[in-house]
């Protein structure tokens, strides 16, 4: 196993450094001699660099491990500058692609906040179907007009009268008629059946209705309001 040179035999080594075209003396760190002009053998910058290193270290590697020193320096302070302009421009974040970019999708934008939507007006319910007699009941709760037909003084075969006479109506085409006590409206007269035809929820409706009536025969018939 090789011993290295001392720094005593390094320094007088390169004391006696000469030139290989002319033999005259130079120093360790010339690149060039001083009486011929001619380029001195390890000369220049990495003489200097080999000398300091035989110096500290007491071995020398060779020549080779400067550029591969500098070459690990290069590639250090690159892969430093890529990672800081990373951070820099996408915020310390990084994107990785997984799978093919979705397809795009249209979004329908939110309702603003705090829109008040606007009810639809509520429609009156249609009148309820008659009963397989023909005949309809006064709807239980509801106010409303109609067109009175007939009104028979309860007792005896009132009821079974106005019946008659509200199936007679409806033969003849009438809509919506029935037969109502009057002692539970407090609109009406008590004591009496009373024969009607629909129920509308203003005049107007119930005139046309009586208008109606009058042309298919029932000239009495008048329009009144039915309140509970």
């Amino acid at each position: 196993m090789a011993v290295p040179p001392t720094e005593t035999e390094t320094d007088t080594a390169l004391a006696r450094a000469t030139c290989p075209h002319c033999g005259a003396p130079h120093a360790p760190s010339q690149e060039y001699c001083l009486e011929c002009g001619g380029r001195l053998p390890g000369g220049g910058v990495v003489a200097s660099l080999a000398t300091g290193w035989r110096r500290r270290f007491r071995w020398y590697p060779g020549d080779w491990i400067w550029p591969a020193i500098v070459s690990l320096l290069v590639a250090v302070i690159a892969t430093a500058v890529v990672v800081a302009a990373t951070w820099s421009s996408g915020g310390g974040s990084t994107i990785v692609a997984t799978g093919p970019a979705s397809t795009a999708t249209t979004t329908t934008p939110a309702e603003p906040t705090g829109a008040t939507t606007i009810p639809e007006p509520a429609q009156p319910p249609p009148p309820p179907p008659p009963p397989p007699n023909g005949l309809i009941a006064w709807p239980a709760g509801r106010n409303g007009f109609t067109v009175v037909l007939e009104s028979i003084p309860a007792g005896g075969s009132g009821r079974a009268l106005a019946v008659a006479r509200a199936r007679a109506a409806s033969t003849a085409g009438l809509p919506g008629v029935g037969v109502l006590d009057s002692s539970r409206f407090s609109s009406l007269h008590p004591g009496y059946y009373v024969v009607f035809s629909g129920v509308y929820d203003s005049d107007a409706q119930a005139e046309q209705a009586r208008t109606a009536a009058s042309a298919r025969g029932f000239q009495a018939a008048y329009v009144r309001q039915i309140t509970r």
